[in-house]
């Protein structure tokens, strides 16, 4: 095993060590309950993970951090497990439109791109005017969202009703424009507010009407956060450092075969580690991993209805990506990068086009995270990020066949296949946005779909689980109590949405939900902080919650070790 060797019980196995599992896991173990966390990969964070190439490190998958701020759901979750977390910090620059014949800047001041539209477009003044007050609208919404993250599984009847009208209100500026999506959609949307086609074409990328609302709203109310120094895996090291301060274990290269059950209690899991396997007995489970992989593998089949697993089969899921990591002999700004996130569209292309996983037509994310953050680089390089969304159907599942057991196996049609569309997205970049890029890349890693199903399990390789919307909330795929007593969801697949802050939500109600059941006390003292009806001093007063001396000190990254030892050898 790891360091320490399995103890005989736990009162909680958590299987997954991305931000769900690692937050469920911290909260318990402030909470007194002994704890064993179980992760497939080598170390943990999922999809904030990340990892190092010579002397930089990449964030894997984060465009940015929200609910991260003073106000946000993450702060409020984290402040309850300990003072000493990373701390996110406030974009300024937030999104760059590029399209052929447009180029915007949207920054923490809305107005400033607002004011910009209208004086290029006077004619649709209103409208305009119109739209950025509809997305403030959708801001100001989001704002209170570290309000109302308790789920309903934790309430009571009444609770529930409560929670419901204030739910209704938090949705109410979303409703209007929560059905205009696809070509056709978006165009009878769009035309709400102006009918130049000029305006259109900054959108001609977003697929929703939503998509384009919300970010806006988000940067009104400065929501839109870069990841702390060190990169994104500094949350989730964070998090490992508070489970095991108090005594509690993570162990690595884990996958887990089977929940153990006694009728239809879940009483453990059995594992695979290097070959070797083990069992875990534990009085909860908490699945913070992929649901389908949980109900069609790790259950006898007949355990889960077939009716929900159906509606787990069909439900509609966030894309997922090919990631370019790149490091660069020369900053990002020379090049003309800034800490914003670049969208590269074209106006002559279809939205279904832009999704379409084809390099020459679809949207183009672009990150330079060394302008963000000087200590994910050498000194006098840089990294960028180049993200094309994708889905595992594309180019026959990537050119891969799959072996007896379902996994992908990747051979040379395969290799070569990413490296080509690696080629043609480098190429488009350069062409487009960054004159001599090719020039400055020292190297780069490309992942597709099948890398983040490999590194994650989760189905298609999707980024962040199950989407909102009208189909997904009528079939109820989200949900933390599973039709095995003992046995809950604590990762994205509790809740719909993702990112940070749906897993840090998704892992704090899981663990509500056992202290409902065993630590009372706990349990009213942590719903009434998430309702934000007491203080955290409040919530820390009960001594249920164990003192946690912070003193979790970051390691340097790999060129911050390169600096040290450059200059213990010029000495």
């Amino acid at each position: 095993m790891q360091k320490q060797e399995l103890k005989p019980y736990y009162d909680v196995t958590v299987i997954g060590a991305g931000i769900g599992g690692l937050t469920a896991a911290a909260l318990l173990s402030k909470a007194g309950f002994s704890v064993c966390v179980l992760e497939k990969e080598p170390h943990a964070g999922g999809y904030l993970a990340g990892f190092r190439r010579k002397d930089f490190r990449f964030d894997t998958a984060i465009h940015w951090l929200n609910q991260y701020g003073p106000d946000g759901l993450v702060t409020k979750v984290f402040d309850m497990i300990g003072n000493d977390y990373p701390r996110a910090r406030v974009q300024n620059r937030v999104k760059r439109y590029k399209g052929d014949n447009f180029d915007y800047l949207l920054t923490a001041n809305p107005d400033e791109l607002r004011d910009q539209l209208i004086q290029e477009f006077p004619a649709s003044r209103e409208g305009i005017i119109k739209f950025f007050k509809a997305a403030k609208k959708i801001g100001h919404s989001f704002k209170n969202f570290g309000h109302i993250f308790r789920s309903e599984e934790t309430m009571e009847p009444l609770e529930q009703l409560t929670n419901k009208l204030r739910l209704l209100k938090f949705a109410l500026p979303f409703i209007p424009y929560i059905t205009y999506s696809g070509e056709k959609g978006m165009k009878k949307g769009l035309k709400k507010f102006f009918k130049d086609e000029k305006l259109h074409d900054i959108f001609s990328s977003e697929g929703e009407l939503l998509g384009c609302l919300v970010p806006i709203g988000w940067a009104y109310y400065r929501d839109f956060q870069s990841p702390p120094p060190g990169g994104g895996q500094v949350i989730p090291e964070w998090l490992q450092h508070v489970i095991e301060y108090y005594g509690n274990e993570l162990h690595f290269k884990c996958n887990v075969r089977e929940i153990l059950l006694d009728g239809h209690i879940a009483k453990g899991v059995r594992f695979e580690q290097r070959g070797n396997e083990y069992t875990v007995h534990s009085k909860y489970v908490i699945a913070a991993c992929d649901v389908e992989a949980l109900y069609e593998k790790m259950l006898p089949s007949h355990i889960v209805p077939a009716k929900l697993k159906k509606k787990l089969r069909e439900a509609e899921l966030y894309a997922s990506s090919v990631t370019i990591s790149v490091a660069l002999n020369c900053p990002a700004e020379q090049l003309g990068f800034g800490e914003e996130m670049v969208h590269l569209a074209s106006e002559a292309h279809t939205r279904d086009e832009h999704s379409s996983g084809n390099p020459a037509k679809s949207e183009l994310i672009i990150l330079a995270p060394s302008c963000r953050d000087k200590t994910l680089a050498p000194e006098g390089c840089g990294t960028l990020t180049l993200f094309m969304p994708a889905l595992m159907h594309q180019y026959s599942e990537w050119h891969t066949e799959k072996d007896a057991n379902g996994n992908y196996v990747r051979g040379e049609a395969y290799k070569k296949n990413k490296a080509d569309i690696a080629e043609v997205i480098i190429d488009r970049i350069e062409k487009e946005l960054a004159p001599g890029l090719r020039s400055h890349i020292l190297f780069y890693d490309v992942a597709t779909p099948v890398t983040h199903w490999r590194y994650t399990g989760n189905k298609g390789g999707t980024m962040m689980g199950a989407r909102p919307g009208k189909k997904n909330m009528q079939s109820k795929v989200a949900h933390y109590r599973t039709p095995v007593k003992n046995l809950l969801l604590g990762g994205h697949w509790a809740e719909l949405g993702g990112g940070v802050p749906i897993a840090a939500k998704a892992g704090a109600n899981s663990a509500l939900l056992i202290f409902k059941k065993e630590r009372p006390s706990a349990f009213r003292s942590m719903a009434a902080y998430m309702d934000g009806k007491t203080g955290l001093a409040e919530l820390l007063a009960n001594p249920v919650f164990k003192p946690y001396r912070g003193y979790w000190q970051q390691q340097p990254t790999p060129a911050q070790k390169k600096a040290t030892r450059e200059a213990a050898a010029g000495e």
